[in-house]
């Protein structure tokens, strides 16, 4: 292979969007997202995960709401583990270098406890996207099915990459699960998992500019019975 496919050129292209221009995104191009990303693999075709979608007035509360509890200082929820307790030094040395070109992209200080703060904030406002995303499994799938919603999350990810938007995961989301599920009237049995900001990036915010390493193809796999 001497040249990358066009899958292979979306897949390096695409990046977290931290920063969007303020254009309205269509009902029917986020629709096309979502019916796209539900082709992703999935285990007995169970189909794990729902989207739920706002725009507008509709957005605004929601993040209004979010951002003022976690402002408050109120206790995370705990419902489910993202990072390993305790984390290993390798992986933290991962998240601090994530976050150090953030924050220096950003011209924050990693002694401004407040500017970092303020910027973390920005995860319960979706970062300013015009469509956000919060995303729900139900409580009784097992864990293998957050496999799938992850390929589902993908999937919708590159779609959107595909049609020109820019999209980040915003996993913080689900520190505040309950109030989000309560604001939204979710059933009991959805378990709030991430946040999905959505919309047209702005290409001169220099949140845009961070892009993230990836280990060498000898760290991560091993190949066995190849000549």
């Amino acid at each position: 292979m001497s040249t990358a496919s066009d899958l292979e050129e979306l897949l390096f292209g695409r990046r977290s969007v931290r920063a969007y221009l303020d254009r309205p995104v269509p009902r029917q191009i986020i629709e096309r997202l979502a019916r796209a990303a539900r082709s992703a693999p999935s285990g007995a075709n169970l189909q794990p995960g729902s989207l739920h979608i706002l725009t507008g007035a509709a957005l605004t509360a929601l993040s209004d709401n979010i951002t003022a509890v976690a402002a408050s200082g109120a206790p995370m929820a705990d419902e489910y583990t993202y990072f390993p307790k305790p984390m290993p030094t390798h992986l933290k040395t991962r998240q601090r270098e994530a976050g150090y070109a953030l924050y220096s992209a950003l011209g924050i200080d990693r002694r401004d406890l407040e500017g970092r703060r303020d910027q973390f904030l920005r995860n319960y406002r979706f970062f300013d996207a015009p469509v956000g995303i919060v995303v729900t499994i139900d409580r009784d799938m097992g864990a293998g099915c957050f496999m799938d919603l992850g390929m589902f999350l993908m999937a919708f990810l590159m779609a959107a990459h595909d049609a020109g938007l820019g999209a980040t995961g915003i996993g913080a989301l689900a520190n505040y699960g309950p109030e989000v599920a309560a604001h939204l009237d979710l059933p009991v049995d959805q378990m709030v998992v991430c946040g999905i900001a959505v919309g047209y990036a702005d290409p001169d915010h220099p949140a845009n500019t961070v892009r993230t390493t990836r280990e060498p193809l000898d760290v991560f796999t091993r190949f066995y019975g190849f000549d």
